[in-house]
């Protein structure tokens, strides 16, 4: 570090944050969480429930277990488990706390109300079952704003725009070469920036699909992007020429070349970035290793200004965070991770602590955030309007949630054609069963269409015969 940052560093509020891991009976154990190696966090929380994704026999299921009730979890607790393939990402609903939509290697999309309090007995039966990807669904996140908007990135190289308000996809992103590995809003939700296999960083007006930046990484092999709040910047994390672990920070209007390029370490795990709009921090997670180091972003130059590292010999699986109204402002707590211990079937809250004296509510470390009301619908915003996230304090502590419901809509099976494809005619079968029908309804209209052509050969034969005839007789003796 060169001394030209020391002042600036020494000034930092954030300079002595430290992680603290919850005691033990705050720790929720007795999870089988999967041992899929999706570089994914199988890992959602919110103010009122975790959830998690579990290791099953058949088909793919998570747990949702209430935030309140750490501890020793029951092996026979009820899980959510109508996916007939592996889960492969699960996220909450930023506005309405009963709602987590999930996607599976059964090329679904779905989306399920856990009741108040919790689930009593396994749930099979989702809210809405969303068919449109025609291979497995890797990724989803809801949009920031807007209360019934979600992405789906699946393997056949698509992002799907789901309207919630209808229950079907209304845009389809095509831009993609390979399969796409992050997907990152900006603050209102007006732009996209995803990186994928391709090895190309993307900033992609969503309603559109037009690509308004894209970055060939030829020294920076991009693995997660992460929009930095309002600040036109864009973090991401990857592997460098000498396949160390790095950092780079990017300007969103100009991707030609990063702005800053930092080595971390020479560690193989993916490293998972965590951006605080709210205290300007940055936190790296490893996957497989144990630490968290933590970062203050500013505007001007040096632009990342290391804090500190929080060590653990634990190593991490994934991590879910806690929305900022589900923090404990009176513990000056910043930040919240949920981390996956795999081989304890551990999840552990470690909380990140502002040091202060004063018993009293820290108005400079929480500023007004982003709360629990949406700031439009899904068809303001798929009419092009953008709107900022509704804020609210955290001063009263947590405020009581909004009175929206969330309705699901009723609708008949129909095709559904985006972009002029028919995405339902591609969808594989979900079910063994499924599979054995579908085959032996392909058999018999295959053996139809074989004894149809086989009618058409005869019929063509008889035709022939006939003009053979005709031209064979004649004009004298002509009986035709």
């Amino acid at each position: 570090m060169s001394m030209s940052w020391r002042p600036t560093y020494r000034s930092s509020k954030f300079r002595n944050v430290y992680g603290k891991v919850a005691n033990r009976e705050h720790c929720f154990d007795g999870i089988p969480i999967t041992k899929n190696v999706h570089d994914n966090h199988f890992c959602a929380v919110n103010a009122k429930f975790l959830a998690i994704v579990t290791e099953s026999a058949g088909g793919g299921s998570f747990i949702v277990i209430p935030v309140s009730q750490a501890g020793r979890i029951d092996p026979h607790h009820p899980k959510v488990c109508g996916h007939q393939g592996n889960v492969l990402d699960i996220k909450w609903n930023p506005f309405f706390e009963n709602i987590i939509a999930s996607c599976s290697e059964d090329s679904s999309v779905r989306v399920w109300e856990i009741p108040e309090g919790g689930l009593r007995r396994n749930m099979t039966e989702a809210m809405m079952e969303l068919y449109g990807h025609s291979r497995r669904v890797g990724l989803i996140e809801w949009h920031p704003t807007s209360s019934g908007i979600l992405f789906s990135a699946g393997y056949d190289y698509k992002i799907l725009i789901w309207n919630l308000e209808i229950g079907e996809p209304v845009k389809m992103i095509d831009c993609h070469s390979d399969v796409i590995v992050c997907m990152s809003f900006n603050t209102d939700g007006s732009l996209l920036a995803t990186s994928c296999k391709d090895k190309k960083l993307r900033v992609i007006e969503p309603r559109s699909g037009r690509v308004l930046q894209h970055a060939s990484c030829k020294n920076h092999r991009v693995n997660r992007v992460v929009f930095l709040g309002n600040m036109k910047r864009l973090l991401t994390t990857g592997v460098s020429r000498w396949n160390t672990r790095q950092i780079a920070l990017w300007d969103q209007e100009d991707l030609s070349m990063p702005m800053v390029e930092e080595e971390i370490d020479g560690l193989s795990g993916l490293l998972f970035p965590f951006y605080d709009a709210d205290t300007h921090m940055l936190y790296l997670a490893g996957k497989g290793d144990g630490n968290i180091r933590y970062y203050e972003i500013t505007t001007e130059k040096p632009y990342l200004q290391y804090l500190m590292e929080f060590r653990s010999p634990a190593p991490q699986k994934g991590l879910g965070v806690m929305p900022k109204h589900g923090l404990d402002v009176t513990a000056c707590e910043v930040f919240r991770f949920y981390k996956l211990v795999t081989l304890k079937g551990l999840i552990e809250p470690i909380s990140m602590i502002v040091p202060r004296r004063s018993e009293t509510y820290q108005e400079d470390i929480y500023p007004m955030t982003a709360g629990t009301e949406p700031a439009l619908s899904a068809n303001d915003w798929l009419s092009g309007i953008n709107r900022d996230p509704v804020l609210m304090s955290l001063k009263k502590g947590y405020q009581k949630p909004n009175q929206l419901v969330f309705k699901a809509p009723v609708k008949e099976k129909k095709g559904v054609v985006v972009n002029g494809i028919d995405l339902l005619e591609n969808v594989p079968p979900r079910t063994e069963n499924e599979l054995l029908r579908m085959f032996f309804r392909q058999q018999e209209e295959l053996r139809k269409l074989k004894e149809e052509l086989n009618t058409k050969d005869v019929k063509i034969r008889q035709l022939e015969l006939e003009l053979n005839n005709l031209r064979n007789v004649s004009p004298v003796g002509n009986n035709v």
